[in-house]
């Protein structure tokens, strides 16, 4: 194989490595991979010393080693709190993915039933949904309101009235770099 290949083989199993690294800190599999980033740890250094003539192939091979070492220094920083007992799998982005693959989406778990005040209803559960999300990231939920969440959806209604062209907004929760967020879209 031409160093082409090997660099592109490189790339696919970085990105592979990447996932089941990702799976591993969420509790979905059981064993760090390390045969996986043996292999490509032996492919980087194989190409280390080695001379590259062609601009691009050494372009794309020193792109790929930052990346590993990047990553490297990422899971390295994760497996050493692992070992102190100070990192907390993310439960809730985990059940998340796990209802994502079942069909089953948050909104379809519990359906907004409609009542006479249904914008309080749709407080109550993002205020809840929220409360759990900072739960799931451990940060606290002391000092949160449904005032805060009605006043923050309040907030955001008039500017996105204005870009969606319509007052028909569903606002939901997700995690976002570890920290819970309230998004706003259209009903369906």
């Amino acid at each position: 194989m031409g160093m082409a290949e090997d660099f592109a083989t490189l790339e696919q199993a970085l990105a592979d490595l990447v996932l089941r690294y990702e799976q591993y800190f969420s509790g979905l599999e059981k064993r760090e991979p390390l045969p996986l980033r043996g292999e490509v740890e032996r492919t980087v250094r194989r190409y280390i010393g080695t001379p590259i003539n062609n601009t691009m192939l050494k372009h794309k091979f020193a792109t790929l080693v930052a990346r590993f070492n990047t990553y490297r220094e990422h899971w390295n920083r994760i497996l050493r709190l692992m070992e102190e007992g100070k990192y907390s799998r993310d439960r809730f982005i985990s059940d998340l993915h796990q209802r994502q693959r079942s069909g089953a989406s948050p909104a379809k778990a519990e359906p907004d039933r409609p009542t006479p005040d249904g914008p309080d209803n749709q407080v109550e559960r993002v205020y809840r949904e929220y409360c759990e999300a900072r739960k799931s990231c451990n940060l606290p939920i002391d000092g949160i309101s449904r005032d805060q969440i009605r006043a923050a959806i309040e907030k955001q209604k008039p500017a996105l009235k204005g870009k969606l062209g319509t007052d028909d907004l569903a606002f939901r929760v997700v995690v976002e770099n570890g920290k819970p967020k309230i998004k706003a879209g259209l009903k369906k």
